[in-house]
């Protein structure tokens, strides 16, 4: 039904095309509104035509086909299916490991091969790195002078 539906308003979007560019012009356009009549501004009444019906009923028929497609569901499988298929194929995330804290070491992650014993690392202190932060100077202090 939905390609059914598809097809047609494919075929009258062609047609409407077709019938609109065929119609010969009003006149006028935008260059009538500097001091025209309104009858030249609004194009005036001109003989009704087949092609002005036929881009009436293009026109028509073109607005009722889009809004049966909005209703009818497309064919093939629903959305649920899909959404269904989709959390299936997709592989579930690992679950978050807490992280370890500054200075401890590092578990090791896989046995040695030779049957060796692993030693852990040791975490030794950074002798670069103060253990307490040192207070901010006051705004009015001069600067710190710099050791050469």
């Amino acid at each position: 039904m939905f390609a059914l539906l598809l097809t047609l308003l494919i075929l009258d979007a062609l047609l409407l095309s077709v019938v609109v560019l065929l119609q010969a012009g009003q006149g006028g356009g935008l260059a009538s509104l500097g001091g025209a009549t309104t009858d030249t501004v609004l194009g005036g009444r001109q003989a009704v035509t087949i092609l002005t019906k036929l881009s009436w009923w293009c026109g028509g028929i073109f607005l009722v086909l889009s809004l049966l497609l909005s209703l009818v569901p497309r064919g093939g499988s629903s959305a649920g299916d899909l959404q269904q298929r989709l959390r299936a194929a997709t592989p579930t995330a690992p679950a978050p490991s807490a992280p370890l804290p500054l200075g401890s070491p590092t578990p090791p992650t896989s046995a040695p091969a030779n049957g060796q014993t692993a030693t852990p690392p040791t975490s030794a202190p950074s002798a670069a790195a103060p253990s307490k932060p040192s207070p901010a100077p006051s705004p009015g202090a001069p600067a710190p002078k710099k050791a050469k």
